[in-house]
């Protein structure tokens, strides 16, 4: 008769305590991409002080960073057009080429 020692229960797994913030970090980098992207910045250290990965919130940054830019460029190329219009045409009302627009300069 042969002894059968049952096989042992596998460890538990590390506990990632930056992973729920991580998530949250995630989704928040598609709807306020800035505080999308300091969220995951706060679940990506919170994973690292243990010595852990924490893909969404890598992810998070990396996204949160992305969509920031571009909503910075979004708002700051049309301003930067508008006020290179104005050095061209000198102070007061302008109509635009198109006839419906007016650009008012300083």
């Amino acid at each position: 008769m042969t002894d059968a020692t049952p096989a042992a229960a596998p460890a538990p797994g590390a506990v990632n305590p930056g992973k729920t913030t991580g998530i949250i970090g995630l989704v928040l980098a598609f709807l306020l991409p800035l505080v999308g992207f300091i969220v995951s910045l706060v679940g990506r250290s919170q994973s690292k002080k243990v010595g852990l990965k924490n893909g969404p919130a890598t992810a998070g940054i990396v996204l949160g960073l992305l969509f920031t830019v571009i909503i910075i460029a979004a708002i700051a190329i049309p301003i930067a057009l508008v006020a290179n219009q104005c050095a061209t045409l000198g102070p007061g009302p302008h109509q635009s080429s198109d006839g419906i627009t007016t650009i008012t300069c300083g």
